[in-house]
């Protein structure tokens, strides 16, 4: 009975911090245009507080997997905390923009660490038959958090000092720091490990460049030489990095995990998922905001439904993984997004908030059968060894496609939006080009993700996602 009390309280514990560095992390969002005024800074110049965040991030979860066997539970969450904290204080009483770039690059390292850390806690405490319940309450964090930073970001800017967004964080960590010390206990011991510097050092400047140039082709364009060299620097580096992983007796990060069929689908399937998640998260506030002329307030309150709903039936696709396995939630959350995104292909400047909201409801449903059930399956179809590497990679490819996702998705607006200027010029719109541009834009670049979700069907139907293929793997004798 005690070990069971364990197992929800470690539960609680990470969970709650879990949501606040994902809070954290997004909540900056739709505030950066406050800070260009604050600061007296452009916006290249702010763009680095999203940026920086992302990079820093990004840089760090493929080494969570070695500090997972380096360090205990209790070290890691705790100093994650800490960063999250101390990054937290200099940026609420950042009196000029540097040191707010530096609270925020230091909130990045603790953020880093968490969900790779909390997805390979749950890994191991909780049976294959179980993952999927407890990995849907961390659905809780991932998803719900990012989904009410706009509401809560532009509710705070609008009518509060732009400082409540670190102070309001600050009591919150604070807590988490003392509840984790006091009940939070050592999952996995840590132990003596070499660390391999020159991996570690060509796992930052590849993924870094991959992740900063993915970042700057929304702005810059695709044809940019900057942009292509650092997203062409950076593979090349990768290149080297999983050369000398596969040669490794003890790999930094294990790309091996790769080689199980399931994982790598589920992957790909992630892959696409998390680009149509954060397509949408910036291209209906444009359309609402630059389109229709609605605040960045309104735009969060439009999301904020269909948030409260992904996160009610997070814990309920959890069970029901549990019960008949990933095929079809995956399916039934793509029969939801595709008409999700197929619905708003067709944008005006008639289409009402009620029907925009009422359509993001329904996506959100679709996703909150493939989020969580999607991380469990390919993390379950691992053996015990692989799996905090597995929880690095699959964090890794978030961030990327995460990134990717942006880029794609702004350089199809802003072309499109250039396109339909020229065109209303040249009929002799006079008035309202910018707004109908936008709008116009918008609807094409839906079409894009409609497709990317057909394709991700296409991929779930052709992968093999067995109940009793992923409960044979994960009980493989170590």
């Amino acid at each position: 009975m005690s070990q069971q009390i364990n197992k929800k309280v470690l539960l609680f514990v990470l969970l709650l911090g879990g949501f606040i560095s994902i809070l954290n992390q997004t909540i900056l969002n739709v505030a950066l245009s406050k800070f260009m005024d604050v600061f007296s800074v452009n916006g290249t110049t702010v763009q680095w507080l999203a940026t920086g965040f992302m990079l820093v991030n990004g840089v760090l979860i493929p080494v969570t997997a070695f500090l997972m066997k380096r360090f205990s539970t209790r070290q890691l969450f705790i100093s994650s905390m800490l960063l999250l904290l101390i990054g937290s204080v200099f940026c609420a009483v950042a009196p000029n923009f540097s040191i707010l770039l530096t609270g925020r690059m230091i909130q990045a390292a603790g953020a880093g660490i968490i969900m790779p850390l909390m997805m390979s806690i749950v890994m191991v405490i909780f049976p294959a038959e179980k993952r999927g319940s407890a990995m849907g309450l961390i659905g809780i964090a991932m998803i719900f958090a990012p989904a009410i930073a706009p509401t809560l970001s532009g509710f705070i800017i609008e009518y509060v000092s732009w400082r409540w967004l670190f102070i309001g964080i600050i009591p919150l960590v604070f807590i988490v720091i003392l509840l984790a010390v006091k009940f939070l206990v050592n999952v996995t011991e840590g132990a003596k490990t070499e660390l391999d510097v020159f991996s570690v050092i060509l796992s930052t400047i590849g993924f870094g460049l991959v992740l900063y140039g993915f970042s700057n082709a929304g702005g810059h364009g695709w044809d940019d030489a900057w942009v292509l060299s650092e997203i062409i620097g950076g593979v090349i580096v990768l290149m080297f990095f999983t050369i000398r992983q596969l040669r490794a007796n003890d790999p930094f990060l294990d790309v091996r995990v790769f080689q199980n069929k399931i994982f790598t689908m589920t992957s790909l399937i992630n892959i696409i998922v998390t680009m149509m998640l954060y397509a949408d998260m910036i291209l209906l506030p444009i359309y609402l905001q630059n389109g229709r002329g609605f605040t960045a307030f309104d735009a969060g309150l439009l999301l904020l439904p269909g948030a409260i709903i992904n996160a009610l039936l997070s814990p309920v696709t959890g069970k029901l993984f549990d019960r008949y396995g990933a095929k079809p939630l995956f399916i039934i959350g793509l029969l939801f997004v595709i008409p999700s995104m197929w619905v708003v292909t067709d944008l005006s400047e008639t289409t009402t908030f009620t029907f925009l909201m009422i359509r993001t409801i329904f996506l959100r449903i679709g996703l909150s059968f493939i989020t969580m059930p999607l991380n469990t399956a390919g993390l379950n179809a691992l053996p015990k060894e692989l799996v905090t590497h597995g929880t690095a990679v699959n964090n890794t490819v978030r961030q990327i496609a995460g990134a990717i996702g942006t880029a794609v998705i702004v350089t199809i607006y802003t072309a499109k939006q250039t396109d339909y200027a020229v065109n209303l010029t040249a009929q002799g719109t006079t008035e309202g080009i910018n707004a109908l541009s936008s709008i116009f834009a918008s609807s094409d670049a839906y079409y894009f993700m409609t497709i990317l979700a057909v394709i991700a069907l296409f991929i779930t139907v052709c992968t093999p996602l067995k109940k009793t293929v992923q409960a044979k793997k994960v009980t493989e004798p170590e």
